[in-house]
């Protein structure tokens, strides 16, 4: 049986829409016009035990709304979900105690205390023994580089810091499910790895099922084999994240250099170019093609005949653009 199980699900807000000036505000007081917008619409899908999935889509598409129902956060309009064998927005303590959500843009750390005593009052909230606790944090502190912050307060912690921490504050009471909204938002490069390696790392050794938010596909590609693409409040793509390429990317790209002794219009002439594929970079000496997958085969081979081509290259699309241009259509 799924883990999460999401069927239907629908969030609408009701928004008032005040007429501008004076004037407007006092109709206003006598008959409002309300607008109705649907963050999340009709949307279906279920998780498995231990599954990583991310859960993509440009801003407002309603990937932290649906997050924040199946957190219990939110009432939903419509539809039903289960996690756990739980309907989130009931609240039941039995399930608040193995789930835990980190947003990327909110503090559940107290700002104005060391990191270690927020988190030991997340464990007396949770009834975590002592011994448990200290053994708990030592170890994931460790693994994400944080242990010397431990007793720093908050406030003056950098945002890597900070992340870290929350982060541990989430998996303290080690839920079975984890939902994380944009856990690496605004993180260094070196941050941001030590993060994907731990949750890769954590997911793998403890199967807790995670479902992943980010803007960096980075992320994505290092940490999720399957993805669940929402635009508009709807469900646009489910699926492995090799589908999206085989579906969504049909060319690749062709990066040649020239040999040093060739000429400068031995083979970097645009239009000469053009005939082989779009072309997207060039230089003297290179030139990158963009190219039909059904085509890269005819199009390497007359290169290399037709051109003084000293290396050649093939590459995928980078996930970035389809992404992208998915989100652009």
């Amino acid at each position: 049986m799924p883990v999460i199980q999401v069927s239907g699900l629908t969030k609408a807000f009701r928004t008032y829409k005040k007429q501008p000036g004076f004037l407007g505000a006092v109709r206003g007081l006598v008959s409002r016009r309300y607008d109705t917008t649907h963050a999340v619409r009709d949307v279906s899908f279920y998780v498995e035990e231990g599954e990583f999935v991310g859960f993509l889509g440009p801003n407002g598409a309603g990937k932290t709304t649906t997050l924040k129902m199946l957190s219990g956060l939110l009432h939903p309009t419509g539809g039903t979900a289960s996690v756990l064998g739980y309907t989130p927005w009931e609240r039941k303590d039995g399930y608040r105690r193995q789930f835990a959500l980190l947003l990327g843009q909110k503090n559940q750390l107290w700002w104005d205390l060391p990191a270690r005593e927020s988190l030991a009052l997340n464990a007396k909230i949770y009834g975590i023994a002592q011994s448990q606790f200290e053994r708990t944090v030592a170890e994931l502190s460790e693994l994400l580089s944080v242990r010397e912050k431990l007793d720093v307060m908050v406030r003056e912690l950098s945002l890597g810091e900070r992340m870290k921490l929350e982060l541990i504050a989430a998996l303290l009471h080690q839920p079975k499910v984890l939902f994380l909204d944009e856990p690496t938002i605004g993180l260094d490069v070196v941050s941001q790895k030590i993060v994907r390696d731990f949750l890769r790392e954590h997911n793998a050794t403890r199967k807790t099922t995670i479902l992943l938010t980010s803007h960096y596909m980075a992320d994505i590609q290092e940490l999720c084999q399957r993805v669940i693409i929402v635009d508009r409040g709807s469900i646009f793509f489910d699926g492995r994240l090799s589908e999206v390429i085989d579906r969504f990317a049909d060319f690749k790209l062709i990066t040649i250099r020239l040999t040093p002794a060739a000429s400068p219009a031995a083979g970097c002439d645009r239009q000469k170019l053009e005939s082989y594929g779009e072309v997207v970079e060039q230089t003297a000496a290179t030139a990158k093609l963009k190219v039909k997958r059904d085509r890269v085969i005819p199009v390497c081979k007359a290169l290399l005949d037709e051109l003084p081509v000293s290396d050649i290259d093939i590459e995928e699309v980078p996930i970035e653009e389809i992404i992208r241009q998915l989100f652009a259509r």
